[in-house]
């Protein structure tokens, strides 16, 4: 079997939840989801419409000369296979922007948005290699550049306000954080992920450290009322899809109530 991998699920979700990633990758199980702010995405458009057709020394002079050429473009990889296992993988997923250098190589960059102060995190490094990868290996007919010699995020922390005539704007400074390309590293990732993924299934985390259950004390389980071992949670998200995913998908072991903590990760995060 060849799994489809998504750069942002190697990225959020695998790190969260294991249990999850399996569900949705392997059983097209997704979990509920939790609305993000739309500004995010909406601040993140708009830096890709304005950067689009700049040239490097205009926004970043960390970054060799060169000019943004590709925003938001579907990738996919060929087939990543690996010795002794029978199953495989591809990537399959959308970048940020793509910059092509005068040196005739490319970076892949993903716009980020954080607080003014919050240190910058390079736990983003599996999704930018995944593009790499795609980008590099494609599947047949896909796009294809190499080689990428520069990965790395640019974070936007807003931290004032100006107001001109009536138009407010939001400003604050924009940070390069390269993160190292090691593509030897991501396939040893990837590896790890095929394995988890033609394992069983991992069993379910508990409501307590469950940063899903959004019902706050009305949670039996969560509040400590209700001692998690002996009566599972039936009111918030969280359980319930683990309820339904076990007992629909006849996969997991929580239908006694008895629930698991979570399989702690022992994946290395790409540099």
């Amino acid at each position: 079997m060849d799994y489809k991998l998504s750069p942002s699920d190697l990225t959020y979700l695998y790190e969260d939840c294991k249990r999850c990633f399996v569900l949705k990758v392997k059983h097209n199980i997704t979990r509920p989801s939790i609305a993000l702010p739309w500004i995010f995405n909406k601040i993140a458009g708009m830096q890709k419409d304005f950067y689009s057709g700049r040239r490097t020394e205009e926004f970043c002079k960390n970054l060799p000369p060169g000019i943004t050429t590709y925003g938001e473009h579907w990738v996919q990889s060929d087939v990543i296979t690996f010795p002794g296992q029978a199953s495989g993988c591809f990537i399959k997923g959308r970048f940020d922007i793509v910059v092509e250098f005068d040196s005739s190589d490319y970076g892949v960059i993903d716009f980020k948005t954080r607080e003014a102060g919050e240190e910058p995190t390079q736990m983003y490094g599996r999704q930018l290699h995944a593009y790499a990868h795609a980008l590099e290996n494609p599947a047949p007919g896909e796009l294809s550049l190499t080689p990428i010699t520069k990965l790395g995020l640019l974070y936007f922390s807003p931290s004032a306000c100006e107001l001109k005539g009536a138009r407010q704007s939001i400003s604050g400074p924009l940070e390069w954080v390269e993160v190292n390309h090691d593509d030897a590293a991501f396939k040893v990732f990837l590896e790890q992920v095929v394995r988890l993924l033609d394992a069983t299934v991992p069993p379910p985390q508990i409501c307590g450290i469950c940063s899903h259950c959004q019902t706050g004390e009305t949670c039996g389980a969560k509040s400590g009322r209700t001692p998690w071992h002996k009566v599972p949670c039936t009111c918030c998200p969280w359980c319930i899809y683990d309820q339904q995913t076990s007992r629909l998908a006849g996969i997991g072991t929580s239908t006694t109530g008895v629930v698991a903590p979570a399989v702690p990760s022992n994946s290395r995060i790409i540099p």
